[in-house]
C-alpha cells in the first residue's frame, strides 16, 4: 500500500479538492442508510468497522482527512470500548448496556439533529428556482425527460461505488496482478482523462462501472476514479443516478473541441 500511494503522490494533480464538504455525520448516516440499518440500535463494531474503510479509501485517493473524521473515529473506537467492557459477568460486545447509561446515545441524538437540519436543507434546495432567483435565457437547452429525474450522487455514493469495483477486482480470478506482484501504476492521469473524453463522446452517457472494465490494478483504478472527478469539476462530464443505490452513469457535458480546449487551458493537453 506504501509503494502504491507513493507513486500516487509523484504526480499534484492527484490532490483532490472538493467543493462541496461531506463532513463525518454525512458518512455515518449514509452507512446507516446503505445497510439499513436501526439508528437507535446502532451495531458498532460493524459501524466502525466500515467507516474505517472509507477512511482508508479516502487515504488512497489522497484526500486531505479533516480533522473531524479522525475525531469522529476516536468516538466510536471509545464508544465500541465502552460496550465491550463486561457487564454483570457477561461477555457480550453489543449488549452490555442494560445497568447503565447506553454510550451509543450522544452519537444517536449528534445524529437526529443533523439529519433534521440536513433534510430540511435538501427540501430548501429542491424548490424550484427559476424565475425565483435564477433566470435563464429561451436558448438555453432544458434538460431531457430521460436526465430530469436525475440527481448526483455524493462523495460517498462514489465511494461506495469504488469500493465495490476495489473488491471485485481483489477478488476476480481473471485479476493478472490478483497476488500484487506488480504494482506499477501503468497510466497518468492526464492520459486517462483524455481516453474517457474519447469514451464518452462516443456514448454520451456510460454505466459508472462500464469505465473501469479491463483495468485491474488498484493504481489504475484510482487514477480512473480521479480522472472522472476531474472532468466534472472541469465541467466535462456529469455524474448522476435516479435514486440512491441504483446505478450511477457518468454523461459527456462537452463535444471533443470544447474539451480540448478546457484540458489545454488546464495544461491538461495530451
Amino acid at each position: 500500500m506504501d509503494k502504491q500511494q507513493s507513486l500516487l503522490q509523484q504526480d499534484a494533480r492527484y490532490t483532490v479538492s472538493l467543493d462541496v464538504f461531506e463532513g463525518p455525520l454525512d458518512l455515518l448516516l449514509h452507512l446507516i442508510r446503505k445497510h439499513e440499518l436501526d439508528i437507535f440500535d446502532i451495531p458498532i463494531s460493524f459501524i466502525t468497522q466500515k467507516y474505517l474503510e472509507y477512511l482508508e479509501i479516502m487515504k488512497d485517493l489522497n484526500l486531505n482527512l479533516a480533522a473531524e473524521y479522525l475525531e469522529m473515529a476516536a468516538q466510536l473506537a471509545y464508544i465500541k470500548s465502552k460496550m465491550m467492557l463486561p457487564n454483570s459477568g457477561e461477555d457480550e460486545e453489543e449488549d452490555n448496556i442494560e445497568d447503565g447509561p447506553d454510550p451509543r446515545e450522544e452519537l444517536v441524538r449528534q445524529l437526529l439533529e443533523y439529519q433534521k437540519y440536513k433534510t430540511a436543507a435538501d427540501d430548501l434546495s429542491e424548490r424550484p428556482q427559476h424565475g425565483r432567483d435564477v433566470f435563464i435565457r429561451d436558448s438555453v437547452k432544458l434538460k431531457s425527460d430521460a436526465d430530469r429525474d436525475l440527481a448526483s450522487p455524493g462523495l460517498f455514493a462514489l465511494m461506495e461505488a469504488l469500493k465495490q469495483i476495489l473488491e471485485k477486482v481483489d477478488y476476480s480470478e481473471n485479476n493478472p496482478y490478483k497476488n500484487n506482484e506488480i504494482l506499477i501504476t501503468q497510466i497518468s492521469l492526464t492520459a486517462r482523462i483524455h481516453e474517457l473524453v474519447d469514451i464518452l463522446q462516443a456514448k454520451e452517457r456510460v454505466l459508472f462501472s462500464e469505465l473501469f472494465e479491463g483495468i485491474y490494478t488498484r493504481a489504475d483504478i484510482i487514477t480512473s476514479f480521479l480522472a472522472i472527478l476531474e472532468m466534472t469539476k472541469l465541467n466535462l462530464a456529469k455524474i448522476h443516478q435516479a435514486a440512491p443505490n441504483s446505478e450511477i452513469y457518468i454523461s459527456v457535458l462537452a463535444d471533443k473541441e470544447e474539451a480540448q480546449e478546457v484540458l489545454l487551458e488546464n495544461k491538461l493537453e495530451a
